[in-house]
């Protein structure tokens, strides 16, 4: 937008906008206008409509059009706002974090019912792998304050940015964070061990869309050549760890419930629980510890 395209009216801004990204070709132009106008004004975004009428502060139009050319250069809005909501609570996103998206809250539902048939004389712990922004883990511990979790992950972007989260939701002194692969140097015993890895196969990244391709941290899409690295080392690291009647709980993507459920199995696990996301496709895994020995590459 230019200064000769700007409105004085709140809804003459979101007007422009809406026609700035519709000839952009990106989609849900008003959807997204009227997220990235709300959080400007720091309103919700049903506020807005009674408010289009009303002048639009020249400081707040400049952010808005910033964010606009943002969006316009294909930006997705949660990575332009900062922050994304998940499971009831606002979190923080880095650059070292996935956006998390909502069939993972899918996960954490399986998460949290598991842990509450646990009968413990101490607090209930929780292994979160790749945590990320530490949206997985920090929702189980805003939901069951009778526990403690380990958040790991390659990205000290990461961690710093799930600890901000952590102290903002205000379970700080019942989180902890490792920069670390997967489970290495974790001591037991855990009560579950959770993660949504990457499990993207390589030669799909590049089909990806440009919004996450672009804007995800690789590390965590890509799942190596098969898409399953990632389950293999969780299977064979967390088994030593668990506690006997301890589960793992692992999202998954499309058509992978089969080979994941084998990789768990070679290492002792067997498959307890499985839950579909919104959209109708098997996303989450549950595996409980069997006897067995871990035959990791059977």
């Amino acid at each position: 937008m230019t200064d000769a395209d700007r409105g004085s009216t709140i809804g003459d801004a979101m007007r422009r906008a809406v026609r700035n990204l519709a000839e952009a070709g990106v989609g849900g132009a008003d959807f997204d206008t009227r997220v990235l106008m709300a959080d400007v004004l720091g309103i919700e975004t049903s506020s807005l409509l009674a408010r289009r009428e009303r002048p639009i502060e020249p400081d707040a139009e400049e952010r808005f059009t910033a964010y606009i050319s943002r969006r316009r250069s294909g930006e997705p809005v949660h990575r332009i706002l900062g922050k994304r909501g998940f499971y009831g609570h606002d979190f923080e996103l880095s650059a070292g974090t996935l956006e998390p998206r909502p069939d993972t809250e899918i996960v954490v539902e399986m998460g949290i019912a598991f842990l509450r048939t646990v009968d413990r004389d101490r607090p209930l712990r929780v292994l979160d792998i790749g945590t990320g922004s530490g949206v997985i883990a920090l929702s189980i511990l805003v939901a069951l304050p009778h526990t403690h979790a380990f958040g790991t992950d390659i990205s000290e972007d990461a961690l710093a940015t799930a600890r901000r989260n952590a102290k903002r939701l205000k379970v700080d002194a019942r989180f902890e964070t490792s920069v670390t692969d997967y489970a290495a140097g974790i001591t037991g015993p855990l009560d579950l061990a959770i993660s949504n890895p990457p499990y993207i196969a390589t030669r799909d990244i590049a089909g990806l869309s440009s919004e996450v391709r672009d804007f995800d941290p690789k590390s965590a899409l890509d799942g190596g050549e098969d898409g399953l690295k990632a389950y293999r080392a969780i299977a064979a690291q967390v088994r030593s760890v668990l506690a006997d009647d301890g589960s793992v709980v692992v999202e998954i993507g499309i058509d992978q419930k089969d080979p994941v459920t084998r990789i768990f199995e070679a290492c002792g696990f067997t498959l307890s629980d499985w839950r579909k996301d919104y959209g109708g496709i098997v996303r989450a895994l549950r595996f409980s510890r069997e006897e067995a020995p871990c035959d990791r590459f059977r």
